[in-house]
């Protein structure tokens, strides 16, 4: 079993994480420790929220009071919601959380089934809970809790593999061809993207472009597509490799493939109207681009930002690291679009709020905050320090996205003399 330990300080952040997978029925609220239950049994991010103001209000020193803690068995072990509950209470226990407040949410969106506890490292007096060596106990914790209940045992490697699957390319540290070649053989198995233009952002994120080569070389006709490593900035750091280095799954005709199979997917994914309503209310609980972007940050979604020279946004795509999916802000919502993005932050027009009745839960009105104090909480929350997604220890993403063709079209003909992409 592997554990994984967020620290951040965004608690309706991790709350809104958890709670929007029990909203899409992929996920559900398993055990609550010294949180009241309601009246029907059903719960709200703002309910949530609120179990924990005290604690965090009798906080004056310690930055970092959130912690969002995963387990995850191994995909083959077949464990029962009691013995997730009581993997979850062993664990907090020793970890010395037994006192805290904490909620306890299964996962059951990919083939792990996990859980996700969210807590606070600060008591009702506003002491720090003691953190020192917090990973080799988690460890240690989890070898036993795997003796104890017969799982798989996770090697070290495994659990150091844990928290970065993949690893943005460095050209510095050698090696370009092989550290490409872990990021594109494998991208595809975990995300759905559904054009060229959102494969090469989201492969931004590991310092890497792609570049589609049509043409004709010695004689023969060329189609394909070519890798190369990027800096820092976004500069091309190597020379191109083909795409045939690194097999089937990163040249053309598979992608092809992938992109039609991911459109079908995302007609139908659920995510995509939270992911709308989270992007909505990041709108409208921050002022402006840093903040934004560091809001959905904390929730697992990367924002990429694409502007001319004169710094017109003329482009918008977003990284959603819960469902592993790719999206234009228009391919979400129209009002979503780049040009919406450029007024509100160029020309100070904040766009209208247009939420689905309640973007978290629709279940229990009775427990939940009115939204003009719901924004104001959630405006004072600005951190990227959570563990939340596969993505979010990355720096954000830097590089082009050339799915903006007819913009792109038309500032050509503003020059006398073409870019080549």
């Amino acid at each position: 079993m592997i554990a994984k330990i967020g620290k951040g300080s965004n608690m309706y952040g991790a709350i809104l994480y958890n709670q929007q997978k029990v909203d899409n029925e992929t996920g559900a609220v398993l055990l609550l420790n010294k949180i009241p239950d309601t009246v029907d049994g059903s719960y709200s991010v703002a309910y949530f929220n609120k179990c924990f103001e005290p604690y965090l209000s009798a906080n004056i020193k310690t930055e970092k009071t959130v912690r969002h803690i995963s387990l995850n068995p191994d995909p083959a072990d077949k464990v029962s919601d009691e013995q997730f509950m009581e993997m979850a209470q062993e664990y907090m226990e020793r970890m010395g959380y037994s006192n805290q407040p904490y909620i306890v949410f299964k996962h059951t969106d990919i083939d792990r089934t996990h859980i996700h506890i969210v807590s606070t490292c600060v008591g009702i007096d506003g002491k720090k809970i003691p953190d020192d060596y917090d990973h080799p106990r988690s460890m240690a914790i989890c070898r036993d809790l795997e003796q104890k209940y017969n799982l798989q045992k996770a090697t070290e490697q495994e659990q150091k593999q844990a928290n970065k699957i993949f690893k943005p390319v460095n050209h510095k540290n050698g090696g370009t061809k092989s550290q490409i070649a872990s990021v594109v053989r494998h991208l595809p198995k975990y995300y759905s993207f559904s054009t060229i233009g959102s494969y090469n952002t989201l492969l931004s994120l590991f310092n890497i472009t792609v570049e589609e080569v049509k043409g004709e070389r010695d004689g023969q006709p060329v189609n394909g597509l070519v890798y190369v490593a990027l800096d820092e900035n976004g500069n091309k750091a190597s020379n191109p490799f083909k795409a045939s280095l690194f097999g089937k799954d990163a040249g053309v005709r598979q992608l092809q493939k992938h992109f039609e199979q991911s459109k079908e997917k995302m007609k139908t994914n659920p995510a995509r109207s939270v992911l709308k309503n989270t992007i909505e209310l990041a709108i409208h609980t921050t002022n402006n681009e840093t903040d934004f972007k560091k809001q959905l940050t904390e929730q697992g979604i990367n924002t990429i930002v694409r502007k001319n020279e004169s710094g017109r946004i003329y482009g918008m795509t977003f990284i959603d690291n819960g469902s592993r999916s790719v999206w234009n802000g228009s391919q979400l919502d129209r009002n979503l679009s780049a040009n919406v993005f450029n007024d509100y932050w160029n020309n100070g027009n904040k766009p209208e709020l247009k939420l689905q009745d309640n973007p978290v839960s629709k279940a229990n009105e009775i427990d939940s905050v009115p939204t003009k104090d719901l924004f104001e909480f959630l405006s004072n929350e600005h951190s990227s320090n959570s563990d939340l997604g596969l993505l979010s220890l990355l720096p954000d993403a830097q590089g082009e996205d050339y799915e903006e063709e007819q913009f792109a079209s038309q500032m050509k003909k503003k020059k006398k003399k073409g870019r080549r992409l």
